[in-house]
């Protein structure tokens, strides 16, 4: 919802409602105050630089029998050091890890009774998955597994065509393969101790209980949350979710091809995502080698270098009364009345410069002090005649404030990333309007989409600019024309 000239926003459609979330309040209120996970796609057919698992649907019978019987032979990741990812990702300020224990594929990252198609039975011939799992706790980092409950393998042993999101290959109407993910699911959270986070990736159903009852503190997302995948809702959801995200355009290590989204991309992602309510989990596809690409790494170092300047305002924030005034995006700590302004402009914000800003949902109070996160507001190197302290002043049309970015991160000074406004016991200075998503209806004739929505409550404004954001699975974001109400 957006006030005229104030405030941009946008709309998508509103999610179904998940049945069945068991998942204790208490749980899940320390999983939105993680804020950052790191999500790891991992499996045998990474050799290939496919797709991961996917390749096989629609597949030639001799590409599918040498899918399954050779790939495990040449699957041998000896520069595998789960220690550099965990290290990594905690200096990113990753506070929980998923990883893929089991994909599609029904290729099994552990040590299993249920089928010889896993990582025992390549020359790497050693548990992936507590590997993985030690090295990341030993960071610090809440561990969380992936489980896929569809299974190619399982089809193809069983005589049936292998594909997704039809009943007949759905656990749902396969009492025997529901007792072999519920066997494999056991495993999983009885052999690896705590596990803080579970991500079913297809029907839940018979798996998502069972997970409460072996462990009850478990958080399960995909499942039992909304995951909104590769997008980040237009308007906050309701409660905990969880966005999940690829650095390029594949989940897997893509070797060629690929086009990655640069860091600044990611931090905002970040941002916004935090601005809206919920996680992002940030997905990294490990070489069939056991290392990380260049490319992912380096985009890891540069949110280390965001988070360990801003993570205050990542970390245990929950949204404010609006998301965002143009460019200028806000989360709030939670239980306080501090708020964080964090300035994601388009044009970067150079070092040594000052900046005004008129912020119009917040409201300065007699105890409020401003800062810039990560400085002391006194010094500008090798300029001793400025003294970079923030100042504020509260007029009747908002909080105007005047900043200098005084902290150099690199040698050049051109830091292409947000800069993050403290403001302490600060007050809302509006009652936003509230917009309810309704349908979206295809017209083949056209090739079009009309998209429909109700203005609830103006809040205080006299009007307000409402419209949609809609995606495109290939194309990625688009904005739909505007409406005045």
């Amino acid at each position: 919802m957006c006030i005229r000239k104030l405030v941009s926003c946008a709309l998508v459609l509103s999610f179904t409602a998940l049945a069945q979330n068991m998942n204790h309040p208490d749980r899940l209120a320390w999983f939105r105050d993680q804020g950052f996970g790191l999500f790891i796609h991992w499996g045998v057919d990474s050799q290939l630089g496919s797709v991961i698992s996917h390749s096989l649907v629609g597949a030639s019978d001799d590409y599918v029998e040498r899918y399954f019987s050779e790939l495990p032979k040449t699957f041998d990741p000896y520069k595998f050091h789960p220690q550099d990812w965990a290290v990594l990702a905690k200096l990113a300020g990753v506070r929980y890890v998923v990883f893929t224990t089991k994909h599609h594929s029904g290729f099994c990252m552990f040590p299993t009774a249920t089928t010889t198609f896993g990582i025992m039975e390549t020359p790497f011939h050693r548990d992936i998955t507590a590997d993985v799992l030690a090295a990341f706790r030993a960071e610090g980092i809440a561990p969380g597994v992936y489980f896929s409950p569809d299974d190619f393998h399982w089809l193809h042993d069983h005589g049936i065509t292998i594909q997704r999101n039809v009943p007949e290959v759905s656990p749902e109407h396969n009492p025997e393969l529901l007792a072999y993910d519920q066997a494999q699911v056991h495993e999983l959270l009885t052999h690896y101790g705590p596990i803080s986070v579970i991500f079913f990736d297809g029907p839940a159903s018979g798996l998502k209980d069972l997970a409460w009852k072996l462990q009850p503190d478990i958080v399960v997302t995909r499942g039992a949350l909304e995951t909104p995948e590769q997008y980040v809702p237009g308007i906050p959801l309701e409660g905990a979710w969880e966005s999940n995200l690829t650095m390029g355009t594949q989940w897997q290590y893509k070797p060629t091809n690929e086009t990655y989204k640069s860091g600044t991309q990611l931090i905002r992602t970040l941002i916004e995502t935090r601005a809206k309510g919920g996680n992002l989990l940030l997905n990294i596809g490990p070489k069939p080698d056991g290392e990380l690409a260049i490319e992912q790494e380096s985009r890891l170092r540069e949110i280390a270098l965001w988070m360990f300047v801003n993570s205050e305002a990542i970390y245990s924030v929950r949204p404010w009364v609006i998301t965002n005034e143009n460019d200028v995006w806000f989360t709030r700590k939670k239980d306080s009345d501090t708020v964080y302004a964090i300035v994601a402009s388009e044009q970067r914000w150079k070092y040594g410069e000052w900046k005004d800003l008129t912020l119009h949902s917040v409201r300065a109070t007699e105890k409020t002090e401003v800062s810039v996160l990560g400085q002391n507001d006194k010094v500008l190197e090798y300029r001793p005649d400025v003294v970079p302290k923030t100042t504020w002043r509260q007029e009747s049309d908002g909080l105007h404030i005047r900043a200098m970015h005084a902290q150099r991160l690199y040698n050049n000074r051109e830091w292409p990333n947000p800069i993050v406004l403290k403001i302490t016991n600060a007050q809302a200075a509006m009652k936003p309007p509230q917009v309810k998503t309704e349908t979206a209806k295809w017209d083949p004739a056209t090739n079009s989409v009309t998209l429909t929505g109700v203005l609830r409550d103006l809040g205080e404004a006299p009007s307000v600019e409402v419209g949609f954001q809609y995606q495109h699975i290939r194309l990625g974001y688009r904005r739909a024309k505007r409406a005045l109400a």
